[in-house]
């Protein structure tokens, strides 16, 4: 594979400017919305089949699950939440759940205490102020035991076709690598990336780059000699550029 081509100079020290997103020396910030999109288009083509990977039927079932994957895998709560869902269907039961037994379900979750006391106000919550049934607006589902934006976004999303970004571990890290922003907070992320796309792309977005990261583009090894998107990362080098030794390091889904 030649070594890529970076169709503007850029350079590994942010330029302040007055922008909404942190630009490079040498790309201004519509040259850098043009390379975002470039870049978005690929992935778009690499993962055809991007998509929420946490196992859901219903809103409630996803904002669940989305609490649950906490501090673990999403392959992890798909494991568990078959059983958790059988035994709580509802709002209701989630709220009258016994402790003990729950636990006992989201013991390999990890954090399983926490995560069993979140998930029981959670239902208590949305009986009381909800009619047991999940908000559809982000400002309602933030109020939610154990819902932060990352989670209502999910939710959003996914379960009600709302647009919405989801500054996750991999989504920050990538974003970051690919000198879209330089920003640390994950709130900042969420509107300086959602100002470089349409809003209608936020949520498949998400879905992109977090399969790219799981699969290529990892926190300590990314795989830059079987990326896609090398020729437009100011960070190609970071991990292996020889194609043999970068396609090792692809994963698959589990």
């Amino acid at each position: 594979m030649p070594s890529p081509r970076v169709a503007e100079p850029l350079s590994a020290v942010p330029l302040k400017l007055p922008r909404k997103a942190p630009v490079y020396v040498g790309e201004t910030h519509t040259q850098l919305v043009r390379r975002a999109r470039k870049m978005h288009k690929v992935l778009t083509e690499t993962y055809p089949d991007a998509h929420c990977e946490l196992d859901f039927t219903t809103p409630l079932e996803l904002l669940v699950a989305t609490i649950l994957s906490a501090q673990t895998t999403d392959v992890m709560v798909n494991k568990v939440t078959p059983t958790l869902f059988a035994k709580y269907p509802t709002a209701q039961a989630y709220a009258e759940a016994d402790r003990d037994e729950m636990e006992t379900i989201l013991k390999p979750t990890g954090f399983f205490r926490a995560k069993t006391n979140s998930v029981i106000k959670l239902g208590q919550a949305l009986v009381d102020d909800y009619d047991g049934v999940v908000p559809g607006k982000l400002e309602e589902l933030v109020k939610l035991p154990g819902t932060g934006r990352k989670t209502a976004n999910v939710v959003l999303g996914n379960a009600f076709g709302v647009p919405g970004i989801t500054v996750d571990t991999h989504f920050g890290r990538l974003v970051r690598r690919f000198g879209w922003t330089t920003e640390e907070d994950p709130v900042k992320v969420e509107h300086i990336i959602g100002d470089l796309f349409p809003k209608k792309d936020w949520t498949m977005l998400s879905h992109r780059l977090i399969f790219h990261g799981r699969r290529r583009c990892h926190a300590k090894k990314p795989a830059c000699g079987a990326c896609p998107i090398a020729q437009w990362c100011p960070s190609y080098g970071a991990g292996p550029t020889d194609p043999e030794a970068a396609s090792k390091l692809v994963k698959t889904p589990a």
